[in-house]
């Protein structure tokens, strides 16, 4: 048919005609909340880059927690920001380790009313702000001997109770070691969400205030993907699945939805999107200046994301969002 028998707008009419042939629907669970803890802390502390967003001790953080799983979230993931720093990172598998204390309270807590994840990375960790051990000569981050680090972290966060480790690092090979290290460690039952496609993009400023993890020579382009590449990110999840992977990760998610789309069409395990630090500044930003609706772009920037075909979104505004939706 075509005009004037064809007429699209007669689906539009109405609130009620709209809502009856959406084609994409958020939920609460869709959602996964990304939380920081600070050793150290008694109250929390605004994060100045991220209105609305805060460094929490482990009390409060527990009760944004709580508010999160009252809202129907899917999830909570825990990033730690310790008190000491090394070469190594050695307290990101400590057993006292700000993150597995984070880990064994919320899980007493909310036991398996929501999925709680770990980020298992190191670039909050260590002294020189990179996401593992460097070379001898500190040019970049050893590969190898870092896989060897994010095995121990692995174990020592899914002891403390976490229900899905997220490597974060971009090294490669990192998913096939920590697979065989936690089922050595008897938790073959673990899950693994491989933040299998990462680029290095300069949206992830605001985190970096948030986790403290800027740098503190160089960047992170020799193990984050060219931001100008699509074909190897599906090199990268593929890898990931071989290794072990039950669900896997775009980073960012606003910028790289042609890469979620691939993705999510190509594999059979759950795809997740990261919607990073910068892009909630820059729509908070924009918003309290007055430039843009904050609740309309908010929810349809989630909204395309998930239209990508992204199953699970990390977002700042996942209570938020949820509550709305409830």
């Amino acid at each position: 048919m075509s005009f004037p028998t064809d007429r699209a707008r007669r689906l539009r009419r109405t609130a009620a005609l709209r809502r009856l042939v959406e084609q994409t629907r958020l939920h609460p669970a869709d959602f996964v909340l990304p939380l920081f803890v600070k050793e150290g802390l008694v109250e929390p502390r605004d994060v100045v880059s991220m209105p609305g967003v805060q460094q929490h001790s482990l009390d409060s953080l527990r009760t944004v927690a709580g508010e999160a799983v009252a809202a129907g979230v899917g999830g909570l993931i825990v990033f730690g920001i310790p008190e000491h720093k090394d070469a190594t990172g050695t307290q990101a598998d400590a057993e006292d380790g700000i993150v597995q204390q984070a880990l064994r309270a919320l899980k007493g807590d909310i036991g398996d009313e929501t999925v709680l994840m770990a980020d298992l990375c190191l670039c909050e960790y260590t002294d020189h702000g990179h996401c593992g051990p460097l070379t001898t000569d500190r040019s970049t981050v050893d590969n190898d001997v870092t896989l060897m680090r994010y095995a121990s972290v692995a174990r020592a966060q899914v002891e403390a109770g976490a229900d899905v480790v997220a490597p974060s690092g971009m090294m490669d090979g990192q998913v096939g070691v920590i697979r065989d290290a936690i089922d050595a460690a008897g938790y073959a039952d673990r899950a693994i969400l491989a933040y299998a496609s990462k680029y290095s993009s300069a949206f992830y400023g605001p985190f970096r205030d948030a986790a403290e993890s800027a740098p503190s020579f160089g960047d992170r382009r020799t193990y984050q993907m060219n931001p100008a590449n699509g074909d190897e990110a599906l090199r990268e999840v593929f890898a990931d699945l071989d290794q072990g992977a039950d669900a896997v990760m775009v980073k960012p998610a606003g910028a790289y939805l042609d890469v979620i789309a691939r993705v999510s069409d190509l594999v059979d395990v759950p795809v997740a999107a990261y919607q990073v630090s910068g892009e909630y500044a820059m729509i908070e930003a924009a918003a309290a200046q007055g430039w843009i609706e904050r609740e309309r772009a908010i929810t349809e920037s989630v909204t395309s994301i998930k239209r990508a075909g992204a199953q699970t979104i990390l977002t700042y505004w996942a209570t938020e969002l949820a509550l709305s939706l409830r």
